[in-house]
């Protein structure tokens, strides 16, 4: 719990009221939540916030479960409380016909804090390593990573099909584009989990699939991601493993995306990789 100034205690403890048009959060419109200001549990989402003109700041909705009301100690009003630590917020009345839910949530800003939506720094990744069922699968459980799209990439032919992907007379490899928040992960640990669930030693093969199209390689887009796969690479060799991994310039190769079906075809039919399994390599 945040230890609560003296006039954050007359208000959130002892129910007390900031005066109208004084709160920080009135007039604030940025997009993000607002938390309780004693135990952070998310209250409020900003698109449920208007102006309401009552000089607080006010809301039509609230974070589901996040709100107890009761009969305020006036007998008359209802008050609205935190439902996690029976912080004292405000009011909530009704049939105001101001928005369309007719509600209107009127809450101390001393009573809230607020946290915005952090800019997302994507970048791009792409890896090939056997089928990209399984490629994909471990890289749609990993925090940090945005989204993902299996596709076909390094062949000739434009915008292939799977079956002509199958002939093995395209040259192209089925890959995973990774879209990821390089704040929250770093291109070294999807590197890692690349080499750590497939068998980097295999050429042009991967378990029981067989084919050029389901080579190891790594399509890098900058001078970092490739330095940071060579090093990779360096330390396995220097365990012993003779690892197959290509390293391609991927700037100027089109990503051709696969059909609908094999999008997270994993999730899709509740099943596991049977040629991806994770080996722990670093």
């Amino acid at each position: 719990m945040k230890k609560l100034t003296p006039f954050e205690e007359w208000v959130i403890l002892n129910k007390g009221t900031e005066r109208p048009f004084t709160g920080k959060y009135n007039r604030h419109d940025e997009p993000g939540t607002y938390i309780c200001k004693k135990c952070s549990s998310p209250l409020y989402k900003s698109e449920d916030k208007f102006d309401s003109g009552c000089g607080w700041p006010s809301f039509d909705d609230e974070v589901e479960g996040a709100i107890k009301k009761v009969t305020d100690q006036d007998g008359q009003r209802t008050e609205i409380i935190c439902s996690s630590c029976d912080a004292h917020l405000g009011h909530v009345f009704q049939n105001e016909n101001l928005t369309p839910k007719n509600v209107r949530h009127c809450v101390n800003s001393i009573s809230l804090d607020f946290e915005g939506i952090k800019a997302v720094s994507p970048k791009v990744a792409i890896f090939a390593s056997g089928c990209f069922w399984g490629t994909q699968y471990y890289f749609l459980r990993t925090k940090g990573v945005i989204s993902s799209t299996v596709g076909y990439i390094g062949g000739t032919k434009e915008h292939p099909t799977y079956e002509e992907i199958c002939t093995g007379e395209t040259g192209h490899a089925e890959a995973v584009k990774v879209v990821y928040d390089s704040d929250r992960i770093g291109y070294d640990y999807l590197a890692k989990l690349f080499f750590e669930t497939h068998d980097p030693t295999q050429i042009n093969k991967q378990g029981p699939d067989i084919g050029t199209q389901y080579r190891s390689e790594i399509f890098y887009f900058d001078d970092e991601q490739k330095e940071k796969a060579q090093v990779l690479i360096a330390q396995l060799k220097a365990q012993g493993l003779a690892v197959a991994t290509s390293l391609t310039d991927a700037a100027d190769l089109p990503f051709w995306e696969a059909e609908e079906y094999h999008q997270d075809y994993y999730e899709k039919t509740a099943g596991n990789p049977y040629c991806h399994i994770y080996t722990k390599r670093f």
